[in-house]
């Protein structure tokens, strides 16, 4: 690549990350301002640097309830895809059959199929589960709908690995829990990490299931409570901005966390079959 080609790709990405950044940076740094100050320098440093927006939010607003449920509903979903997910992925790399491809097909036909379309029957065995009105009602439905894009990823990362890894381990006396574990977990973390970005932000930003499924004030989750408070703060800017800062940064402090393993993924077994 010659030095024109190097600065153009700096300056297009460098360019991109500005369009990316800037709205998000515009958030973050009006969330910190009085009103008044809000509107006369919106894209400035904060000058009367202020929490007060936070702090209504936080303690009148009930914020904190709704992050530590979505806290909650979120890592046990999470936890969940990925074990069975990557479970799921072993067993249907390793299988090398008619049925098993008919599965793999199955399940990846979950990526075509809305989960919403299903609206109506998973209120009613909510309800029958006696699960209405609580977090827990929401966990199946996020598991169900992350298990496809996790075994399309996980599965297309195992076939990667050499065989001969595996008949080493079972040549050596290991059962397959044991390969599972201590080989196949370890290499599938670039993967995991970007199945775990993929339905975190699906998951976290839901707004549909919370509203269908809770009507209680105690379990509502971040996504439904942020569109509550921010009708309800639609005329204070400064807590309507808080708000929806609360509601981003955890996102983006996972993306940090995982932003290497994330590009792994993607460049590595998640995009080859």
């Amino acid at each position: 690549m010659s030095r024109k080609q190097k600065a153009f790709t700096y300056f297009a990405l460098s360019l991109w990350a500005f369009v990316a950044i800037f709205p998000i940076w515009t958030l973050i740094i009006n969330s910190f301002k009085p009103q008044k100050e809000i509107f006369s320098n919106p894209f400035g440093l904060p000058q009367n640097f202020t929490l007060d927006g936070y702090k209504a939010v936080w303690l009148k607003g009930n914020f904190g309830a709704y992050f530590l449920n979505t806290i909650y509903v979120t890592v046990i979903s999470l936890t969940l895809i990925i074990f069975f997910g990557s479970l799921a992925a072993y067993a249907l790399a390793k299988w090398n059959s008619k049925a098993s491809t008919a599965l793999y097909v199955f399940f990846i036909a979950g990526l075509m199929i809305p989960i919403r379309l299903a609206t109506i029957d998973l209120v009613r065995i909510m309800q029958f589960l006696k699960l209405q009105d609580t977090i827990w009602s929401l966990i199946p439905v996020y598991i169900a709908m992350g298990m496809p894009i996790s075994i399309f990823i996980l599965t297309a990362f195992v076939k990667t690995l050499p065989r001969e890894m595996f008949d080493a381990a079972k040549v050596d006396g290991a059962s397959e829990w044991r390969i599972y574990l201590q080989i196949v977990l370890p290499l599938l973390r670039p993967a995991m990490a970007t199945v775990a970005i993929f339905n975190m932000m699906k998951i976290w930003n839901d707004f549909w299931f919370p509203l269908v499924f809770i009507r209680a004030e105690e379990s509502r989750t971040v996504a439904l409570g942020v569109s509550l408070l921010f009708g309800q703060y639609r005329t204070d800017w400064t807590r309507a901005l808080s708000t929806l800062s609360l509601a981003a940064i955890p996102i983006l402090i996972l993306y940090i966390l995982l932003s290497r393993e994330f590009i792994k993924g993607l460049t590595a077994g998640a995009v080859k079959g």
